[in-house]
């Protein structure tokens, strides 16, 4: 490659929560800021060593943003995007999203003083994400029934 970044070629598997409310009769979907681009995301990470993935799901939306609530056990969906690490490598990584519903946002968290938190409705929340397959997902979770 000409360029100083190496992508492995291995695909590693993160987990993330797409945390949502009801307001007014309709979803609105927490989004948050990446810390180092500030782009809209929403709370991601790495398994949790002992954690079952919808668990690891919730405990990034914890530390993330702060939030806790009741999280599916099963993914809504996935969407792949390229992680960059400080050294210049860069892998390719495949998100199972599970969804959130979030029952209370706590006032302190580990990364409050990191990150941005904002509630959006679901169609502001699928514009504002660069991934196409996580916007489609969002587009997706707000067409569902209130339950």
């Amino acid at each position: 490659m000409s360029s100083s970044s190496k992508i492995t070629a291995a695909k590693r598997v993160q987990y993330a929560a797409l945390p949502y409310r009801f307001r007014r009769g309709s979803r609105e979907v927490m989004l948050i800021t990446s810390r180092e681009t500030r782009r809209w995301i929403i709370p991601k990470g790495w398994l949790h060593k002992g954690k079952a993935p919808h668990h690891s799901a919730a405990r990034e939306a914890y530390e993330e943003a702060g939030v806790v609530g009741v999280v599916a056990r099963r993914p809504v969906g996935s969407f792949a995007y390229e992680k960059r690490f400080k050294n210049g490598h860069v892998v390719i990584c495949e998100v199972h999203v599970f969804p959130l519903k979030v029952r209370s946002q706590n006032k302190h968290w580990p990364e409050r003083r990191q990150r941005e938190v904002k509630w959006v409705s679901a169609s502001q929340a699928a514009k504002k994400i660069k991934e196409p397959m996580l916007s489609a997902i969002i587009r997706r979770l707000a067409r569902t029934s209130a339950e």
